[in-house]
């Protein structure tokens, strides 16, 4: 991120608005006609006039649905059960999904997560209406704190800039807070600079299981964190340059605050983890005990993954708070591959046993929930 960012010949906000027109412009141009969003907005998944179920809403900026906004949407969604449709576009707005709304399903139409944007530009220390800051759970596009909730093929994004705002320290920018137990993504991007997807739970003494499978997530400084039991399966990290540091390191892909009495925190597995900045100049991860819990212990397994050339491979953990070594938290690998994952310094790499690996899989984090079997 450029200090120069007049230079450059797009903003992120540019980026994605950019991008998802685009990919928009590719839809009408190249697929079948049927399938075009001026024409068939919601695909195969009904319309107002034809709707998959009674607790379907059809969301669409260009009016053609039940509301142009996904707040609204959601303020309509008064319960349990509720689908949510999502129509192509760039949703510019924040949204909460509170703890009453459970089993929600929020669908974008195109099946393709580049067309249906869910953006905002808050961040930690944006200052808020009335006085204060957001702080960094304020400053979340989309907050999902509801049990059983479902995403596909949606892009949850926060595109604010560092360059943008130089009198701003706070700069943790969150794309989505999720804390609900039994919360699924499947196909969806992630997209930030510093925190951008936190995996969290509602309360301290709270479990929240949370699946994301063929997901991307990028950003810079912790960009997956928090205290949920999470799995990533078959999902793409991609750590971003930074030109303004000096030195590395740039960032951290992890960095879980697991409670001290949940036995499973992050678990990554058949994933990969790539890079747009200069090779090494990248942690795999470091641990977060908030203030709040200082009995954490963060746990991160990552097995069967590619590391590329941008995590440091001979220290590629490394302290968030001297007080709280990453070496007495649960962290570990396993057969993972690629130039970040070659065990150079072995002390710095703690290893799975064959025995332990066996018990770090999906069905171990999840218990009786299996998100993978869901048909979508």
């Amino acid at each position: 991120m450029s200090s120069h960012h007049t230079q450059l010949p797009l903003t992120r906000r540019g980026f994605l608005l950019a991008s998802t027109g685009a990919a928009a412009a590719i839809a009408l141009t190249a697929g079948p006609a049927t399938a075009a969003p001026a024409r068939r907005p919601f695909g195969r998944f009904g319309s107002p006039s034809a709707r998959l179920t009674p607790r379907t809403l059809y969301v669409d900026p260009e009016g053609r649905g039940d509301h142009t906004t996904v707040k609204d949407a959601v303020t309509a969604a008064t319960g349990s059960g509720w689908t949510l449709v999502l129509a192509p576009g760039t949703y510019r707005e924040t949204v909460a999904v509170d703890a009453t709304r459970t089993e929600a399903t929020w669908i974008g139409a195109s099946e393709d997560p580049r067309d249906v944007v869910i953006v905002y530009d808050n961040a930690a220390g944006t200052p808020k209406p009335g006085g204060g800051t957001y702080g960094t759970t304020g400053s979340a596009t989309t907050t999902v704190q509801a049990d059983g909730f479902t995403a596909r093929w949606i892009t949850f994004a926060n595109d604010w800039l560092r360059a943008d705002h130089p009198d701003i320290t706070g700069t943790q920018a969150v794309a989505l807070k999720v804390q609900g137990d039994r919360s699924a993504f499947h196909h969806c991007r992630f997209l930030g600079h510093q925190d951008t997807l936190y995996a969290d739970s509602i309360a301290l003494t709270s479990f929240a299981r949370q699946y994301f499978a063929h997901c991307y997530v990028e950003g810079d400084v912790d960009f997956v964190f928090g205290r949920a039991t999470a799995v990533h399966e078959h999902c793409h990290f991609r750590t971003l340059d930074r030109t303004d540091l000096a030195a590395a390191p740039y960032g951290f892909v992890f960095a879980p605050s697991t409670a001290g009495a949940n036995p499973r925190g992050h678990l990554v597995t058949h994933s990969r983890v790539s890079s747009e900045a200069p090779d090494a100049a990248y942690k795999l991860a470091r641990p977060w005990v908030p203030s709040s819990d200082t009995t954490a212990r963060p746990s991160l397994v990552v097995r069967d993954t590619w590391l590329g050339p941008g995590i440091d491979a001979v220290a590629p953990y490394a302290n968030m708070s001297d007080a709280f070594p990453w070496q007495n938290q649960r962290f570990a690998e396993y057969r993972n591959s690629g130039p970040g994952a070659r065990i150079t310094v072995p002390e710095n790499r703690p290893q799975l046993t064959r025995e332990q690996a066996a018990s770090a899989t999906r069905e171990t984090w999840l218990g009786d929930w299996r998100p993978w079997k869901e048909v979508c």
